[in-house]
């Protein structure tokens, strides 16, 4: 599994690395949570991140990699995605999950703790992220970062406390192509990619049941490629090869449930970088068909 690094922290990152959200909000088993991140591992997998708010997701990480912790740099996130209501936002809210999260976790330190999506006006108030200053000068996360989208994702960028991005980018997502990501890089920041296969929500053929991915179903039938009228296994290699060939992106985020599956994810880069011509295309198809409020996924 190729490592890039990510920013100026000193880590070198699997490309591909798992997310816990799934895991959490789908009861997901232990046994197989166990099985899925062990198999994981063994295949080159040394990125995980979860957050706080995805139920009982870093209680069973914690538990799956407890002799394992060594192996792997092991991300979370603090606060309510989307509700800028203060009470989420104090720096005694923040410092209280933070040491949850340790203790759900399992270990002593952290190696990123990040903002989940909170707005920008948070962010400007300055309170949070003095929480996660002190939370890293006390030891309990070697560095920090920002989970988000849009003019909040530009603030945590341009303000200079954040070591990491996390935000999306996908073939149904490019808007911090032009944006964020750029900046992101000429700052040494590492970019962690969320949602980099559009949640695959072309792979039925039809509107997904769970609204969460009904954005990129509409946006995708819209943008129409061509390939991904091509079997599964080659379009979502394409998206996500798409979305590692972004300016600064190291790592890229995938959730899944399912214990062969980021195994068999990890498989679709063995076939090297997308084309640059193809990736041409994609970006001059977005830019043909996107409109302006198609704006980043939380």
């Amino acid at each position: 599994m190729e490592q890039r690094n990510l920013g100026h922290t000193g880590m070198r990152v699997s490309v591909l690395g798992f997310g816990g959200s799934e895991i959490g909000f789908e009861q997901t088993s232990q046994s197989d949570v166990d099985r899925l991140l062990n198999a994981a591992m063994d295949a080159g997998l040394n990125v995980i991140d979860t957050a706080a708010f995805y139920p009982d997701s870093e209680k069973k990480i914690g538990a799956a990699i407890a002799s394992r912790r060594s192996e792997v740099f092991l991300f979370t996130k603090c606060g309510h995605p989307g509700n800028d209501d203060p009470q989420y936002w104090t720096a005694s809210a923040l410092a209280r999950s933070i040491d949850q999260s340790l203790s759900d976790l399992r270990t002593d330190q952290l190696d990123l703790v990040q903002l989940h999506s909170c707005g920008e006006s948070i962010l400007r108030k300055g309170e949070a992220i003095e929480a996660l200053q002190r939370a890293r000068d006390a030891g309990k996360t070697r560095f920090i970062g920002y989970s988000g989208e849009g003019s909040a994702a530009m603030y945590a960028v341009e303000c200079g406390a954040f070591a990491t991005l996390q935000t999306s980018v996908n073939i149904a997502d490019q808007s911090s192509i032009e944006t964020t990501l750029p900046k992101a890089a000429a700052a040494g920041m590492g970019v962690i990619a969320k949602r980099p296969i559009a949640n695959a929500a072309w792979k039925t053929g039809r509107k997904p049941v769970s609204a969460y991915h009904h954005v990129y179903w509409d946006r995708l039938q819209e943008l129409n490629y061509d390939f991904l009228r091509d079997g599964l296994n080659d379009s979502i290699s394409i998206a996500l090869r798409f979305t590692l060939a972004q300016p600064g992106v190291a790592t890229a985020i995938v959730g899944t449930t399912k214990p062969d599956r980021w195994k068999h994810n990890a498989a679709l880069l063995d076939v090297g970088p997308l084309d640059p011509a193809l990736i041409e295309r994609i970006r001059a198809k977005w830019n043909s068909v996107a409109s302006k409020d198609w704006t980043g996924q939380i």
